[in-house]
């Protein structure tokens, strides 16, 4: 199957390009670089530095007439998306919206979408949630990567592009930029293998759901022949607070020091968890990696790119 990766030099994406080459795809990436890391290109797929939103994007689409694409492309920080709306809607909605113009016109049979929980959910009265829960974002962010779904279910409908949507929880692992396109287990784990103290945002009470990205990958994979025209939250239906986060990642890195707690910040969800059972049922997927288990390979992970 010939399959292009958008954001294919990121954190997840690139984990999704690794297990797509061993499974014998010919796989192309498209990335441009502001916060993919070419370190992280697999050697054994075509890479292309290019935004979406490029016109250049549109011909190698035509060139290269992929089966499916695999869309994780985005502009990802909540808190830029709030700061700068504008940047974050070209970026995610008309980036996305051009992807699936130059899709229709060569020919792609299916786009895999990597949308987000949380973000899109907004605060809920109880968790874990389902995809029957009526999305009600609360950032720039989560509006922009849920708009994106309704334009999914209408190129589907006009022009049968099918997709599969996978709304992400947080995701966590190896590769993880506690710099770019950060998340707390990564922020946290640099900080305590440099024996820096870690900030945690809020009163450490604000939770979420974690799941390691091998879990994700495979999800990815999955996607590629099944869940056409679905929607599906993946998740532990768990919630993991920021304490319950610095205490593990402390544990395995051997940290002993303190947390200081700062103002929770503007646009986050301050509960989330996701219920994954449609995912489990239609695509046969569920998380496998536990919390722990995840935790200690991510800061192993990390230890090794340090020495």
């Amino acid at each position: 199957m010939r399959v292009l990766v958008t954001g294919g030099a990121g954190f997840i994406a690139s984990h999704v390009v690794d297990a797509l080459v061993g499974a014998d795809h010919e796989v192309s990436i498209v990335d441009n670089l502001s916060t993919g890391r070419r370190e992280n290109l697999n050697p054994a797929a075509e890479f292309h530095e290019m935004s979406i939103n490029a016109p250049a994007f549109r011909t190698l689409t035509l060139d290269l007439r992929p089966d499916v694409i695999v869309h994780h492309a985005a502009q990802m920080d909540v808190r830029r998306s709030v700061r700068d709306p504008i940047f974050d809607a070209e970026e995610n909605i008309l980036g996305s919206l051009r992807l699936m113009m130059a899709a229709v016109e060569a020919g792609v049979k299916k786009i895999v979408y990597a949308s987000t929980g949380g973000a899109t959910y907004g605060d809920v009265e109880a968790n874990p949630v389902n995809e029957t829960l009526l999305p009600n974002p609360i950032s720039q962010y989560g509006i922009s990567k849920h708009t994106v779904e309704h334009y999914l279910f209408l190129y589907r409908r006009l022009y049968g592009l099918d997709y599969t949507i996978l709304r992400y929880p947080n995701v966590y692992g190896p590769r993880q930029n506690p710099h770019g396109e950060a998340g707390v287990v990564a922020i946290f784990a640099e900080k305590m293998l440099t024996g820096e103290q870690c900030t945690i945002f809020g009163d450490g009470t604000k939770a979420r759901d974690y799941v390691y990205v091998s879990d994700v990958v495979r999800a990815n994979l999955l996607a590629l022949s099944t869940g056409g025209g679905g929607l599906f939250n993946l998740g532990t239906g768990r919630e993991t607070s920021d304490q319950e986060v610095y205490d593990a990642v402390a544990r395995a890195c051997g940290y002993a020091g303190e947390p200081v707690y700062g103002e929770a910040r503007p646009g986050e969800v301050y509960r989330i968890a996701l219920d994954a059972s449609r995912a489990g049922r239609e695509l046969g997927w569920t998380a496998e990696v536990g919390f722990d288990e995840g935790i200690a390979s991510t800061v192993q992970a990390m230890r090794s790119n340090n020495r």
